[in-house]
């Protein structure tokens, strides 16, 4: 059975721009295994994840992937965006 979900997010989530291999694979060993289930999550609900599962990801991984599934550099990301992010931490 074909997966309705759009190519992109059935992509393993080493292949998100911004992620490099032991941000995947930290990613991976939290069950967030592609694009899609990190979509699901965003950004800050898969920092928490991390958190939760004893992982000590950096703010520099928190603003990757939410500037990764905008298709967007990290660096792209403006003070407003990455204190919105932060804020979401929180929630």
């Amino acid at each position: 059975m074909a997966s309705d979900a759009p190519l992109v997010d059935r992509a393993g989530v080493h292949r998100l721009r911004n992620l490099g291999p032991r941000s995947a694979a930290m990613l991976t060993e939290a069950g967030i295994e592609t694009v899609g289930d990190l979509r699901a999550l965003g950004a800050a609900g898969a920092f928490r994840r991390l958190r939760f599962m004893g992982a000590k990801p950096s703010r520099n991984l928190l603003w990757a992937m939410a500037a990764g599934l905008q298709g967007r550099d990290w660096r792209s990301l403006d003070e407003a965006e990455k204190a919105a992010l932060g804020a979401a931490l929180l929630d």
